[in-house]
């Protein structure tokens, strides 16, 4: 799933969601397209239809900074949206490939998973659960070492009950995936997790062709747990120094509420808790 033209293709998928009446183009006659027009998008940006032409069929793949702010714009990109097309737009010098390896938990981060009394997991940067704590695993199984975030969300249909939200959760999920790839996308672990996803999925395949990109940030999710029904949680991911790609997730539940006393039940039930388990496997 090597991307040899991620700018042009990044710009193709965020125009056909741009509608003609969000920046004040009059619908007039017969559109063959949903979002803008290639000649649109380009009129917008203050730069000629040719030259933006070249920019979606790659070749042209050194834009100046201030065509790619210009072209942000036109297609509405947020902060991190166009930090990523800024990515795309830059030219950067290829490295060797490295071989895989080991993402590792530090020993500190292991003993505060241990001695944390929230739900807590360490998540790589291709979304694998790299070490949990009892607690994370009494939340959901799948919050385990060794289990991956994107496989578990998109193909396991337990998922599908325990988010309520579902459809929501995949569309953020795969954003902050997105983000968290960056340009790698010709590295050996994406290449084999994004394509059994786009294999496997369909759902995967429509929202990773939008091109959605979006950073890592704490958000409110309700999740439906078997025994104890619904759960309103906050979720952080916390960056990990020296750890790069690394985050800590965590989930806990706003003081009084009633989601506030379920996790101190399941907190009660996982009383003692060993050490976290750690996931065995190599990544990129």
């Amino acid at each position: 799933m090597a991307d040899t033209n991620a700018l042009g293709e990044y710009l193709r998928a965020r125009r056909e969601l741009i509608t003609p009446d969000s920046v004040g183009i009059p619908r007039v006659g017969i559109r063959r397209v949903a979002g803008l027009r290639r000649e649109e998008v380009a009129m917008l940006a203050g730069i000629s239809a040719d030259y933006y032409l070249r920019l979606e069929q790659g070749r042209d793949r050194n834009p100046s900074v201030q065509v790619l702010e210009s072209l942000a714009g036109v297609l509405q990109l947020d902060e991190a949206a166009t930090a990523y097309l800024m990515s795309l737009g830059c030219e950067v010098p290829r490295r060797r490939r490295r071989r895989p390896r080991k993402e590792t938990v530090a020993p500190g981060m292991a003993n505060l998973l241990a001695a944390l009394a929230l739900p807590a997991f360490v998540e790589g940067r291709y979304y694998d659960v790299l070490a949990a704590n009892r607690l994370a695993t009494a939340l959901s199984p799948r919050f385990q070492a060794g289990r991956n975030r994107l496989r578990d969300m998109f193909l396991d249909p337990a998922e599908q009950s325990f988010y309520p939200d579902w459809e929501q959760s995949t569309v953020a999920l795969v954003a902050g995936f997105r983000e968290s790839v960056g340009t790698a996308t010709d590295d050996p672990r994406f290449i084999e997790l994004a394509g059994e996803l786009s294999l496997a999925s369909e759902r995967f395949r429509t929202l990773w062709a939008r091109h959605d990109v979006k950073t890592y940030q704490g958000a409110s999710v309700t999740l439906d747990h078997p025994q104890l029904g619904a759960m309103t949680l906050n979720r952080e991911k916390l960056a990990i120094g020296g750890a790069s790609g690394q985050l800590l997730v965590l989930y806990h539940a706003d003081l009084g509420s009633d989601t506030a006393d379920k996790l101190n039940l399941l907190a009660s039930i996982q009383a003692d808790p060993p050490e976290p388990a750690f996931a065995d496997k190599v990544t990129a």
